[in-house]
């Protein structure tokens, strides 16, 4: 059975704190899995959320400063010491290769895994699979940064009715499935677009055009919300995003679950940040994440 969701490692801008670790996603798709900003202390909150290195396929970095990477040695080494089977692929941004460097070589160790780096540079897809494509888009931050995202592709629903009008039924179904005609009947007239599902990862960004791109039509939007709407000056001068802000980016991009996430310290009540969600009208479901959560991805439509 294919799971598709969100495991939430760390939750803290800037600094940990007590009850809040440092950044670290797990997006669970299928049989794969992408680690996105694994933060300083991941490899414990993976041990602590039953995530092993065995289910890293992807590790996707929006930019190098601390709280987004530092997490990297401690498990690039720990994907090495459990000599995990498959390709590892790491993405960030191009710019930062000499910190992806020096991270994933901080201490010495047997390399028993061969990483493939795909360091990111422009806009545009950066792998497909026939699960998903995984796309990158440009974000506004003091370093440069890059949110992701990814498109499932989409699929046909049968329509049961439109069969048995037809009169195919049993093995008949998945041979006008595989072959797209029986006879004289062509799959669209008893089928439907099934749309593919899409997920973005928005991190330390102030508003932009990427932001509403990795947004729009998104079942599910992780996204940075560092300061409440009374602090959009210091968001704006140190590129980050508001509540409000950034909820009224899923509303508008028609987002169906809003995760607000990467939270400073100067807040310790997590209720602000969903009431002033919806104060900017999104009416969506809506997480305030809190580490060590688990978010399943919204049923495809």
């Amino acid at each position: 059975m294919s799971v598709r969701e969100l495991v939430v490692l760390g939750t803290a801008s800037q600094v940990p704190t007590r009850h809040r670790n440092h950044n670290g996603y797990l997006l669970r798709w299928d049989g794969e899995g992408l680690l996105f900003d694994p933060g300083e202390g991941t490899q414990r909150q993976m041990l602590r959320a039953g995530v092993a290195a065995h289910d890293l396929n992807r590790i996707c970095v929006t930019h190098f400063h601390g709280d987004h990477c530092l997490g990297l040695a401690g498990v690039i080494q720990r994907i090495n010491l459990d000599k995990v089977p498959h390709p590892v692929t790491a993405h960030y941004p191009k710019s930062g290769r000499r910190f992806f460097d020096r991270l994933r070589y901080a201490t010495a160790y047997r390399e028993t895994v061969g990483i493939t780096e795909a360091p990111v540079d422009a806009d545009g897809d950066l792998a497909v699979t026939p699960s998903y494509t995984l796309q990158a888009r440009k974000l506004s931050h003091p370093v440069e940064s890059y949110g992701y995202r990814l498109v499932e592709p989409d699929g046909r629903r049968m329509l049961p009715e439109r069969l048995a009008a037809h009169g195919i039924e049993g093995p008949d179904v998945g041979r006008l499935q595989r072959d797209g005609v029986l006879g004289d009947v062509i799959l669209d007239q008893v089928s439907e677009v099934r749309r593919g599902q899409r997920f973005a990862f928005v991190m330390d960004t102030r508003l932009c055009d990427g932001v509403h791109a990795l947004a729009e039509g998104c079942d599910m939007l992780v996204i940075e919300s560092t300061f409440l709407d009374e602090d959009a000056g210091l968001a704006k001068e140190h590129g980050h995003l508001t509540a409000g802000q950034a909820a009224a980016v899923a509303r508008d991009a028609g987002v169906r679950h809003l995760v607000l996430t990467h939270f400073s310290q100067r807040y310790s009540e997590p209720d602000d940040f969903e009431r002033q969600a919806r104060d900017a009208r999104y009416e969506g479901e809506l997480t305030v994440a809190r580490d060590l959560l688990r978010v399943p991805v919204p049923k495809r439509r």
